[in-house]
């Protein structure tokens, strides 16, 4: 795989459903050794869960075999080897269909996979809770290393971290054991970074007017054998790598100093981001430390049915609107028919004396959940549309009410590593089982770093925290993360003492009462939050109006505080 000093690893997906022609863009782009691809996430694993279910052999993301139909000769012929988690919930059946699609361009890869995720066969055995469509470990790099140690030209996964798909290939280029955590770190910080896509070169940057993002190039790492690299992007391809993209993209999900892993606990209190040249950021000084006892899991199942219904509410009396029209449908509902849960959200989109009737407009969201569909569908409708001459002045929906529609809930379970058999299938056929990590650390909390001197007292001036600040969210089941960044000394002097916990209750009042985590990055000039419970039962629950708190740190940005003026 190139040259052995340096492994150039290119990412072609963040999420099922990403640029189709990156697959090909990276294979043309300039030189790679290893081309990933992540199709898995949370919400994913529910929609092959449930594909599974109408066909059971399906549940792998087929997307990337109609990628494959049109760039894998070219893979081949470049000597580019793939590793992908597209194979879900059946990667032995992707790496079945792999096989055919390449005899049938007269192509003979060697393909191998990885399995042993899979824990719903084993249920009962693991002490997981009855009513699940899927429960999968979250792999480490070890089994993908394995497969390309055995000459694997295609490795395909199930659930994997997403990290692996990086690591994996460096840990079989580089000869790593799993004992050199420093190196394990460095490698999972790079998987990282280009897990998802476009989002390292300029995609969902807070300060995207800076750079050209109307198409960003995918990014690629240049690892070395100690684990530190350098994150870039093809030559010619839009958007941007610079120190503020990479810290975005770090930020995102991940919460304090240790990032936990199956192979190892990445320090990311210890990552140094330099600027190395125009779109090349060098990572180095990542330590790592034995990975935790147990393996995170993730665990999907159906919660019920749910139905949504938009009523418009124009010009005046607002709010009076919106009360005369929830006493009216809550009355209307007999107490057999009503749904378990109402939910009612009043959007005020409306502005005063608008030129256009839609700007007039504010929206009064109503969301039913229920076991039974029936709740959530037909009675639910009747009542809504029975109000259409009868409700309040200028009555109209977005929508004619559905039928609802089934939502899934995503929990996070913990297990022994050594209940779960994790095996590398080779590209002869053969199963070698991947051992789980020999030494294993109990997780602790890192001491909180000391505050850096604050900044001297001096005017201040209202204005929106975005200003001085950049900040990334995600969602991780039903907890909320928030990076927030500054991008000088001076501003993370201000804000590591100004963003406390009890200022961002201020700041984003649906959280005032909820548990908020703090955790502070100085080498990052970072603060890191955890909202627990924001997104109630995860993305597939739809519970709130931003379900996987994509603009949660975009709201945030918006908010307006008192900011020295010398940071103005």
């Amino acid at each position: 795989m190139g040259s052995r000093s340096v492994l150039r690893i290119g990412n072609a997906s963040g999420f099922y459903g990403d640029r189709f022609a990156a697959v090909r863009e990276m294979l043309t782009g300039g030189p790679l050794d290893v081309l990933t691809g992540d199709y898995l996430a949370e919400l994913t694993m529910l929609i092959l869960a449930r594909d599974r279910l109408k066909d059971p052999s399906l549940g792998y993301a087929r997307t990337f075999l109609r990628q494959l139909e049109e760039c894998l000769g070219l893979a081949l012929e470049r000597g580019v080897r793939i590793v992908v988690n597209a194979g879900g919930l059946n990667p032995a059946r992707l790496a079945d269909r792999i096989r055919e699609l390449a005899k049938s361009q007269g192509l003979d890869p060697a393909v191998a996979h990885v399995e042993g995720d899979d824990l719903l066969p084993r249920r009962a055995e693991l002490g997981l809770p009855d009513g699940l469509l899927a429960a999968n470990a979250y792999l480490g790099a070890f089994g993908i290393a394995e497969c390309l140690t055995a000459g694997a030209d295609l490795v395909v996964t199930g659930r994997v971290t997403d990290a692996a798909l990086v690591a994996g290939p460096a840990i079989a280029h580089f000869g790593w054991g799993a004992g050199d955590f420093d190196e394990l770190a460095g490698a999972v910080v790079a998987g990282h970074v280009l897990e998802c896509g476009a989002q390292a070169t300029g995609g969902n940057y807070a300060f995207f007017q800076e750079h050209d993002v109307t198409r960003p190039g995918f990014p690629l790492a240049e690892l070395h054998a100690d684990g530190s690299s350098v994150i870039t992007k093809h030559p010619g391809t839009g958007g941007a790598v610079t120190t503020g993209t990479v810290t975005a993209q770090l930020l995102y999900e991940t919460g304090g100093a240790r990032y936990l892993g199956p192979d190892v606990t990445a320090r990311l209190d210890t990552v140094r981001l330099t600027q190395d040249g125009p779109d090349r950021v060098r990572i180095d000084g990542v330590r790592g430390e034995a990975p935790p006892p147990t393996l995170k899991a993730g665990l999907n199942r159906l919660g019920g049915h749910r139905n949504e219904v938009v009523f418009v509410l124009t010009g005046l009396d607002i709010e009076a609107k919106a009360a005369l029209v929830r006493r009216q449908l809550t009355e209307s509902l007999a107490p057999q028919d009503r749904p378990a849960e109402l939910r009612w959200t009043l959007a005020r989109t409306d502005h005063p004396d608008a030129d256009t009737e839609e700007a007039a407009s504010a929206l009064l969201r109503l969301t039913a959940r229920d076991r039974d569909p029936a709740r959530v569908g037909r009675e639910l409708g009747r009542a809504a549309v029975e109000l259409g001459l009868a409700g309040y002045p200028g009555f109209h929906l977005t929508a004619v009410p559905g039928a609802g529609a089934l939502y899934g809930v995503f929990t996070a379970a913990h297990v022994d590593p050594k209940a779960v058999e994790h095996t590398a299938v080779l590209p002869d056929g053969r199963r070698v089982a991947v051992p789980p990590a020999p030494v294993t650390r109990a997780v602790a909390d890192v001491p909180a770093p000391a505050l850096p001197e604050p900044l001297p007292p001096g005017p201040t001036r209202r204005a929106p925290l975005g200003l001085v600040a950049g900040a990334r969210s995600g969602d991780k089941g039903g907890d909320a993360n928030l990076g927030v960044w500054a991008r000088t000394e001076d501003a993370w002097r201000w804000l590591a003492h100004t963003l406390t916990i009890d200022r961002m209750r201020e700041l984003l009042p649906e959280a005032s009462e909820l548990e908020i985590t703090r955790h502070l990055l100085p080498n990052l000039r970072a603060v890191n939050f955890t909202v627990t419970g924001l997104l109630g039962e995860g993305v597939a629950a739809q519970e709130r109006f931003d379900p996987q708190a994509k603009a949660l740190g975009e709201w945030l940005r918006s908010r307006h505080l008192d900011i020295p003026e010398a940071l103005l």
